[in-house]
């Protein structure tokens, strides 16, 4: 029982383990085949891409494609065999190879002949095959094929189709392109040959062989030099073949410059040759033509023709630059068919394109001018009935509406029998002329007024300056008279230096010469020495004054004094042009990177028509007032350019005559820590007292040397005084001056040489030298400083800046040991 028991259990250990190792199996054979199937589906997706490639390039080619097997069974076609077949989807899909090629045989004129190529095609089964196929339509195709054969058996054949009518038909036309150019070419009157692309002759025409003494049957093969032999009229030198050189260079070649041809038995004649390549349909060159011709019969006739030529030239010539000089059209009118013809020129005085002209006269009379219509039109009548000379001047209207100025003269041609019959005439635009002696007339008028006016603002002053001057001479000891009448002829003396300060100041800035010394400077300062400078004139006409400022500083990158000068300018010009008893506002602000100020007044205003130049020199809107109140009219064309010189603008308003003005200044505003240092005042620093030295004053004007001598002899100083530049060298000599005053346009000596010759004088080289003239511009400062001069004074000279230069000079001189 015991024995039998072990003996089962040993069977079902057996058994167990059996079925272990067979799930064992079963789970690798399970593995296996997952493998099996991921590698599959691999492959699949592989074969898959292949085929997606294959199917691409089968669709994109421009060739039509058909596949078969070896049963002739179609398997594969691209859409381009379709189309180019033009055969129907259904048929496709069936597969009939045999169906297939009958429907194709239907498009041959010989449809047996083409089914019975296909029939041997695949009884020789030839590797490769290759026919020309001409269709009933006219197209033509290219027909390919080629065996496909894998492990050794032909499992198919590839056909390839390409369809060539339209190279063909370009073939065919180039053929008769080539025929129609060689019976062109044997017709011309030029001679031709053609070469090949080595320069073989290929071809001549019956000019060519008449020439050269060579036929075409000849000369073909032969090297083109043999052919057609040139050398140069003059030199007898071998001129190089244009043929040649066109098949070289790859351009057209023209040589027809003293050529002589010599012919086949040598005789010559001049020739006018030239070459061009021949190119195929690629582009590359494939021969060259060179054409010529016999020019024996122009060469006698080219002398006379090129004398006759010249002289026309020559006369055209003149009558274009008399033309173009006069600015001056011409114009023919044939009466009898009224038709007008007429150059450019007179096309655009008329203001239209020569298209637009429709050729007649009464278009002309259309544009004259309504004043001149009847007259001109009378003149031409006169003209022509009459035989009266035309000379006129009168005003077209051009097409956009200007008008024009011009002058016609003309003159009528009559027949034998006396009838006008043409009418032919210049025109010379003359708006120009009309327009600079209107401007001319208007120019004298205004220089005119000035020069009143200048005239008249000079002798204001001058006599109240003769008057003070017999008030002093006979004031005797009446201290109080002489005080008062100093005071006054030193007030017309200013006047009379602002005068003429503001016309060099003018002159300086639309020379572009005017100097800015430009330094951080205050809104407040400005407007303080603007408002000292014109509360004179304010207070003496009775108006208020109202300022307007910001509480916070402002400021700017500016020359004070000049820019003083444009505010100080605004408000004398409100103060004169207000009635007494008026107000004028100044008001200043910062706007943004701006300072704005306006000055506004309640003045006789300005009208619509004077705004636009209202800053113009000499431009004043009622002289009457000018006259009264003194001035030149040119304050506002001054307020202009120091403003733009500044980087800013100006700008003028007004509701009309009676109703006020405002004027606008805008200008650049410097931040906290913009711009250059505030310039320091010179009164704060100046010494309280000069030293006394000895000055010699040099001036060819005795009267102005005298009295600058008697002005610093009261100063304390040892004065001697010299009359020009010779005097004055000398004069330093035996002086010894410390100083000199050196006036510098003088006779005998001009004072910058003087100046020279002091400075080359080793007792001459510590002299101060201050250059003492009416001329103050920045050249004139930088001619003294190279003669040598310290400094540079213009006239007239204030006294006290005359003694602040010297103190300035004084002490920067002391320690100073001059080399030269």
């Amino acid at each position: 029982m015991a024995a039998d028991e072990d003996e089962e259990a040993l069977r079902r250990s057996i058994a167990l383990q059996n079925a272990q190792s067979i799930l064992v199996a079963r789970q690798r054979a399970e593995e296996e085949l997952v493998r099996a199937k991921d590698a599959l589906e691999l492959r699949t997706g592989e074969i898959a891409r292949s085929l997606a490639m294959m199917r691409a390039t089968l669709e994109s080619t421009t060739d039509g494609i058909l596949v078969t097997d070896g049963g002739g069974r179609v398997t594969d076609f691209n859409q381009k065999y379709q189309e180019m077949w033009r055969l129907p989807q259904e048929l496709m899909n069936s597969g009939d190879h045999q169906q297939l090629l009958d429907v194709c045989g239907r498009q041959f004129a010989d449809r047996q002949q083409y089914l019975a190529r296909i029939d041997d095609i695949y009884s020789s089964s030839p590797l490769e095959s290759y026919d020309l196929l001409e269709l009933a339509d006219g197209r033509v195709f290219e027909r390919f094929s080629r065996i496909q054969v894998v492990d050794g058996r032909n499992v198919g054949r590839v056909w390839s189709f390409r369809d060539i009518t339209a190279s063909r038909r370009a073939e065919e036309e180039l053929q008769k392109q080539s025929e129609w150019l060689r019976v062109t070419l044997s017709s011309i009157s030029d001679a031709v040959i053609t070469t090949d692309a080595e320069g073989r002759v290929t071809f001549l025409n019956r000019v060519a062989e008449a020439l050269t003494g060579w036929f075409t049957a000849d000369a073909a093969g032969r090297p083109l030099p043999d052919v057609f032999q040139v050398v140069n009229e003059q030199t007898r030198r071998p001129v190089e073949n244009p043929a040649l050189r066109a098949l070289r260079d790859g351009t057209v070649v023209g040589l027809a410059n003293h050529t002589v041809l010599i012919a086949r038995d040598g005789t010559e004649r001049p020739v006018d040759d030239s070459a061009a390549p021949m190119r195929d349909g690629s582009g590359a060159t494939v021969g060259a033509v060179l054409v010529f011709r016999d020019i024996t019969e122009r060469h006698r006739t080219e002398a006379e023709r090129e004398r006759l030529l010249q002289e026309v030239k020559a006369e055209r010539e003149r009558l274009r630059l008399a033309l173009d000089a006069g600015q001056t059209g011409v114009w023919d009118w044939d009466i009898a068919t009224g038709r007008i013809t007429w150059s450019d020129r007179v096309t655009e005085f008329y203001g239209m394109r020569p298209e637009e002209f429709d050729g007649t006269l009464n278009m002309l009379a259309r544009h004259l001018h309504p004043e001149d219509a009847g007259r001109v039109m009378e003149a031409v009548r006169a003209s022509v009935e009459e035989d009266a000379p035309y000379l006129i001047e009168c005003r077209i209207v051009q097409k956009g509406g200007a008008v024009r100025w011009i002058t016609t003269a003309a003159t009528v041609i009559r027949d034998t029998a006396g009838r006008p019959v043409r009418m032919i005439g210049a025109t010379t635009d003359v708006t120009d002329r009309k327009r600079a002696e209107e401007e001319l007339r208007e120019a004298g008028r205004r220089k005119d007024e000035f020069l009143a006016l200048l005239a008249h603002e000079l002798r204001n002053p001058l006599a109240p300056l003769r008057n003070g001057l017999q008030v002093m001479r006979l004031a005797g000891d009446d201290g109080n008279a002489v005080a008062q009448a100093r005071a006054m002829m030193e007030r017309q003396l200013g006047h009379m230096v602002r005068l003429i300060d503001d016309l060099l100041d003018v002159s300086r800035i639309g020379r572009h010469k005017m100097e800015l010394r430009r330094a951080r400077v205050a809104l407040a300062d400005v407007v303080d020495n603007a408002v000292e400078t014109a509360r004179p004139v304010i207070e003496a006409a009775g108006h208020m004054l109202c300022l307007s400022l910001p509480s916070e500083p402002v400021f700017l990158d500016a020359d004070l004094t000049r820019l003083a000068q444009v505010l100080s300018n605004l408000l004398t010009n409100s103060a004169k042009y207000t009635k007494t008893g008026g107000h004028i506002w100044l008001t200043a602000e910062r706007r943004g990177d701006e300072v704005v100020a306006s000055v506004r007044d309640t003045g006789i205003g300005i009208p619509a028509e004077a705004l636009h130049h209202i800053f113009d020199m000499f431009s004043q809107v009622d002289r009457s007032i000018e006259r009264s109140t003194g001035g030149l009219g040119i304050g506002l064309a001054l307020v202009k350019g120091l403003v733009e010189m500044h980087g800013g603008t100006v700008t003028a308003e007004s509701n009309g005559l009676g109703k006020g003005s405002t004027f606008t200044v805008r200008l650049p505003a410097l931040g906290a820590g913009d711009g250059p240092a505030p310039a320091t005042s010179s009164e704060d620093d100046r010494p309280s007292s000069v030293s006394k030295r000895r000055i010699l004053v040099v001036d060819d004007n005795q009267d102005s040397a005298r009295t600058m001598s008697g002005l610093l002899e009261l100063l304390g100083h040892e004065v001697h005084t010299a009359f020009d530049g010779v005097e004055a060298v000398e004069a330093a000599k035996q002086f010894g001056p410390e100083v000199i005053l050196m006036d510098v346009g003088m006779p005998r000596l001009n004072g910058y040489e003087a100046a020279r010759r002091i400075r080359e004088q080793p007792w001459g080289r510590e002299v101060i030298i201050i250059a003492l003239t009416g001329w103050g511009q920045a050249g004139d400062r930088v001619q003294s400083r190279e003669a040598g001069c310290d400094d540079h004074l213009v006239k007239p000279v204030n006294l006290p800046d005359l003694e602040r230069l010297l103190a300035e000079l004084e002490e920067s001189m002391a320690p100073h040991s001059r080399e030269v």
